[in-house]
């Protein structure tokens, strides 16, 4: 889905504050699946799983269907491969944005484990 991009930056500019969009989002929504995994049993792995997921699929999933759009349709006319190109913010750079994003909803699912009382201590011991 696509949310408005105008705002926005271009190049790494862009891709870190698309990221930054990500963790934010990435961050409340374990904050939420924290809170409800705990009642369910859920491990600590899956609450991170589902937030880095639904993060993605908010704030990522328009980028990257464009990304894959523009790789493997068959864009047959230049006026169409115009239009196209014209409806997305910064094509130049949108794998950098994709990137980033991914990058961004780990870091803020990541995070979010960290502040409910994670062990990442024993998570780097390896324990």
């Amino acid at each position: 889905m696509h949310y408005d991009q105008s705002w926005m930056g271009y190049g790494l500019t862009g891709g870190l504050e698309a990221g930054a969009i990500s963790a934010v989002v990435a961050f409340l929504l374990y904050l939420i699946l924290h809170a409800i995994g705990r009642r369910q049993g859920w491990s600590p792995l899956k609450q991170i799983a589902i937030a880095f997921l639904l993060a993605l699929l908010l704030t990522a999933s328009g980028d990257m269907w464009d990304l894959f759009y523009f790789n493997y349709a068959g864009l047959d006319s230049i006026q169409l491969l115009k239009a196209k190109l014209a409806q997305v913010h910064d094509p130049d750079n949108i794998g950098l944005r994709v990137f980033w994003e991914m990058v961004g909803a780990l870091v803020g699912a990541s995070v979010g484990w960290i502040v409910t009382g994670g062990d990442w201590r024993g998570a780097l011991r390896g324990d």
